[in-house]
């Protein structure tokens, strides 16, 4: 039952949908109608500024690394990666916002990934921040790097629950950025503005 619980507050921890209250409660705006329509830490950052973009980015990871230690807290290392799933499947379909489009699970699936493989999730901040950093790509870098995680994940040896998250995960965050690779692609995707956007 303990164990059950602690999924279950793992997606209630991935729903709350920081991307959207924190514009809304600054801005007076719903990030919904703007950029891609997304809840996620980087659209806010498009349009809102580093500021906020950097506020939720960091809450987002936390409710990841929350929901998996609770997890881990719970049952041990399979606990800990149902939980953290659930709480990547609340950040993609948030209950508080009728499980409508959330966020891309990267940020969450980074916490969740920091609370279950600490060594392999900090070797994929430098990843993604040297990717992103040389391509300015943001959808580039989440997508090189959740396939790195798998490798730091197999390479530092942890058990196999978390190597299943890693390779579920990567899954899901190539799934949901097919449209940011086919802009890729076409070369039309968005290059990130590292400076604070002007708004009318």
């Amino acid at each position: 039952m303990t164990e059950l619980l602690a999924v279950l507050g793992g997606y209630l921890l991935g729903s709350l949908p920081f991307g959207y209250w924190l514009p809304r409660l600054f801005r007076g705006d719903d990030i919904r109608t703007h950029g891609s329509g997304n809840v996620g830490a980087t659209n806010v950052f498009r349009i809102y500024g580093r500021r906020l973009g950097s506020a939720v980015a960091l809450l987002d990871v936390g409710k990841g690394f929350a929901a998996a230690l609770l997890g881990l807290w719970a049952g041990g290392a399979l606990i800990g990666v149902l939980a953290g799933a659930a709480a990547m499947l609340g950040h993609a379909r948030p209950v508080f916002l009728r499980f409508q489009q959330g966020g891309k699970m990267v940020a969450t699936a980074g916490g969740a990934a920091l609370a279950l493989a600490p060594l392999a999730a900090l070797c994929c901040v430098i990843f993604w921040l040297a990717v992103f950093l040389l391509t300015r790509y943001a959808s580039l870098a989440s997508i090189v790097t959740s396939l790195a995680l798998v490798v730091f994940v197999l390479v530092f040896g942890y058990p196999w629950p978390v190597a299943i998250f890693a390779a579920a995960g990567a899954a899901a965050v190539i799934l949901l950025h097919r449209h940011n690779i086919r802009r890729l692609a076409g070369g039309t995707e968005h290059r990130f503005e590292l400076r604070r956007p002007r708004r009318a």
